[in-house]
This record gives structure tokens, sequence and C-alpha cells, in this order.
């Protein structure tokens, strides 16, 4: 089993999304898929028509010790949820009490390991708070979820050197890749911060940029992933699109996160200040905006 992590620093930017719609993608293509809530507002959770109010969930796993197996839920889309409620933001208390807190979903997880192909971890938006600890000790590959938006650059070389620390400090290994979202293709804005991704991560940066739509908006009132109410839609290609991506990757486990010799630290990557953010951006502007948009197009096409 693959376990890939969805994280950053700060909610909104659609890693709750990419969990239910590319858990679908997968399962689509004949994986089998486990989604585990790990946040505390349980979006997943409800996103995919389950109550978050329900009397068990994660917390049970993380705190009691109970089996993954005994709370899973056949969720639409042909995959799995582990649930999360409310309660399991009380899991940053308990933890203090526990040895070595960040390991437990690991452990658990390794009961269940061959029963499904991929886990997707929705994370809370809090890169260095225990829950996230857990999913990246768990995890194979941490996929960093970025916005299209003027400080996501930022954001996401803050959000790195987060992800480095908790690795040093837990011993984790897992692989990094960044993930391009909620861009507005037809804007001035989202084109050029995605270019200026491409430019500052290389091929750290998913191909594949899942774009703001009405259907992934209205998904989360049907409770259902896109492909069920809206197949063949640009959101639907675009997760298979990524789907692809995924099921191509070569995951190196047992690499430390330190030795990725692409990745920028945050204290070289010129974009702590909003003017090193400006910069970046004014020097994608011209044609490679026009390129990078005939590109989209002709991807969606084929």
């Amino acid at each position: 089993m693959r376990v890939l992590s969805l994280v950053n620093q700060k909610g909104g930017c659609g890693k709750t999304t990419v969990a239910i719609h590319l858990g679908a993608a997968l399962a689509a293509k004949g994986q089998r898929v486990l989604v585990v809530d790990l946040d505390p507002q349980a979006h997943a959770t409800l996103g995919l028509g389950q109550d978050a109010q329900r009397s068990t969930s994660v917390l049970d796993v993380l705190a009691d010790g109970v089996g993954i197996a005994d709370l899973l839920i056949d969720v639409p889309g042909g995959m799995q949820l582990l649930p999360a409620n409310l309660r399991l933001a009380e899991f940053e208390e308990t933890s203090a009490r526990m040895i070595r807190p960040e390991s437990v979903l690991r452990r658990a997880l390794s009961d269940v390991a061959d029963q499904f192909d991929y886990a997707l971890l929705d994370c809370p938006p809090r890169a260095d708070g225990i829950l996230t600890s857990n999913a990246l000790c768990a995890s194979s590959l941490a996929v960093l979820v970025v916005e299209a938006g003027v400080f996501s650059l930022q954001g996401a070389l803050k959000t790195i050197g987060l992800l480095r620390d908790t690795a040093g400090n837990q011993g984790s290994s897992f692989d990094l890749r960044l993930l391009c979202t909620l861009l507005e293709p037809k804007g001035r804005v989202g084109p050029e911060v995605l270019i200026a991704l491409q430019q500052r991560f290389g091929p750290e940066l998913f191909e594949t940029a899942i774009c703001a739509c009405e259907e992934l908006r209205e998904a989360p009132l049907r409770g259902q992933p896109v492909p069920l109410f809206a197949p063949n839609s640009r959101s639907d290609l675009e997760f298979a699109s990524l789907a692809r991506e995924v099921l191509g990757l070569e995951l190196r486990l047992g690499r430390s996160l330190e030795q990725s010799p692409t990745l920028p630290t945050p204290a070289s990557s010129g974009l702590e200040s909003i003017d090193g953010v400006a910069a970046t951006l004014g020097s994608v502007l011209g044609a490679e905006i026009g390129t990078h948009l005939a590109r989209l197009e002709a991807r969606e096409k084929g």
C-alpha cells in the first residue's frame, strides 16, 4: 500500500478536494483506495456524504488502539473511508501522554496494508501538528497542495521548511511533490503563479493542475466525487490525468527529505518577502502564459 499525505500549513487550498477526487480517479482505474480523514473539521467525511457527528472515528484508532478495519465505511466512488468527527481535536492533548504518538497511525495502517493499493490522508491545516506528524510518519509521499494565488509560493516554501523539520525530528522518510489547485486558467494571476511554481520546483511539481470549477464546488453538496455526476467534465479529466501521474511515480521509500537536491530551502529562496514573490511572478509575464494556456487546452482535449 502506498500512503500519500495531502498537506499545507493553511486551509482552503483544496486538500480535501484532492483527497476525494484523486481517490475516486484511482478507484476508477482499478485501485483499492482508502481515504483517511485527519482533519477535525471532518470535511472529507462530510464531502463523501457521511455524518461528522458519528460516535466512532479515526480518533478511536489514534487514542484507543481500535483497529482500522472495524471502522471503515464504503463511500461513493468505490472507496472506503476512515472518518473523522469533531472530537478528533482532542488527540492533540491525548498525544502528550503517549510514547511516540506520531507513529500510531503508521502501525494501524500496517494492519490493513494488504487490503488497499493507496491510502490518501487528508491532513488538517497545520503542518507541524501531531495529526500531520502521524500522516507524514506513515507516508511514502507528501503532496503539498498549493492554490494558484499570489502568496502561494511564499507559503509553499514555508511549509516545506516545516516538513523538513518534522522529517528530521521524527526520522521520517518520504518523497515530496507539489500540486497546483484552484487554478483560474483564463485569469492573469493563476497562470503566472503556475509558471512560477514550475520554474521554482521543476520535476517536483505535478504536470497536472486542478482548475477551479462549478463541479468541484457542487460535489460536497452532493456528497459524491465528480465522476459520479459529471463524467468527462474538465474536473473529471484533470483528476484522471493526476491519477495517471500518481500511478507512474516510483516512490523512493527510505530517502530522507533533506537529501532531495531539488527542493529549495526557505532561507535561500528569495521569496520571504512580498517583493520577492512579486519579482518571481513578474519574471514569468508575457508569452510564456499563452504557451502554458495552449498546453492546458491541448491536454484537456487529449
